[in-house]
């Protein structure tokens, strides 16, 4: 009786578990590029009170085992890497990923200085003074010089930068096109090549883990990041004046807000009813 005491916490601090996580996924529906978590349960270890019993010469048949389980336990909080739809913004630096659930752009917080890349789906990017590109959060925008447009790799990652002068020229205008290319427009008319959008894959991007601020980070099951550019075989097309929105389903997080909280009311129930029958127990001695 005591063991139902001990399975209806264990019920409950699951319960509780998926509540933590419904309420993020829930206070996230407007951070863009955002991916909705869910939280999968596995039970304990079980008690055997007897073993299996094959048949006997005797002309018994086989006994299967008597076991009690001893509660549940999260087995894993999976990331749901489904893109989320895009929403036109018309802002020429704001960019979304599409046919890509796999890619991510790359930044680094010093520039690829210390050789650390985080990958993020955010696609809202800046330029500060000295037009660098940069997350809403001064990471550095990683991609590839005009040199290295054709071999995209990670020993040609550099951070990009919008140069306000060229030979001589002022810059009048730039823009991004779906394949990733910077070409900018200066005072001689003419638009030259900038650098290109580096992109990343990973085999497993569930196993990306998050890092706060729209940014996610490499791990041991996540594999090893594959680098290429948007629109190359197996990566993501970049839309220019879209953002990726989050892509929670509220109907379906009220929906399990609900079945957790019942759950959790179930779990607390047993507990009380286990109680109220050590109870009716310790008053037989009365």
């Amino acid at each position: 009786m005591l063991n139902s005491l001990f399975s209806g916490i264990t019920g409950m601090k699951g319960q509780q578990t998926k509540m933590d996580v419904i309420a993020n996924n829930i206070s996230n529906v407007n951070t863009t590029g955002f991916k909705a978590q869910r939280v999968r349960f596995q039970d304990m270890i079980s008690e055997t009170n007897a073993n299996a019993q094959g048949p006997n010469n005797g002309g018994r048949g086989g006994l299967n085992a008597q076991q009690v389980g001893l509660g549940t336990q999260v087995a894993a909080t999976d990331v749901m890497m489904q893109g989320g739809s895009l929403q036109f913004t018309g802002r020429a630096l704001d960019f979304g990923i599409q046919n890509g659930d796999n890619s991510f752009f790359v930044v680094s917080e010093d520039g690829g200085d210390s050789g650390m890349m985080q990958y993020t789906r955010d696609g809202g990017f800046y330029t500060d003074n000295e037009g660098n590109l940069t997350t809403s959060n001064g990471f550095r925008l990683m991609g590839y010089s005009e040199a290295n447009l054709g071999n995209p790799s990670a020993d040609n990652l550099e951070a990009l930068s919008i140069p306000q002068e060229r030979d001589g020229l002022t810059l009048q205008d730039y823009n991004i096109d779906n394949t990733g290319t910077i070409l900018g427009t200066y005072s001689d008319g003419n638009a030259y090549v900038i650098g290109r959008i580096a992109m990343s894959n990973f085999a497993n991007p569930d196993g990306l883990e998050k890092a706060g601020e729209n940014i996610y980070n490499a791990s041991a099951n996540s594999g090893v990041p594959q680098y290429g550019g948007p629109s190359d075989d197996g990566f993501g097309v970049v839309r220019s004046g879209f953002m990726e929105m989050s892509n929670v389903d509220l109907a379906t997080e009220f929906t399990e807000m609900i079945v957790a909280s019942r759950a959790y009311q179930a779990n607390s129930r047993s507990i009380t009813t286990s109680d109220e029958m050590l109870q009716e127990l310790i008053n037989l001695k009365r």
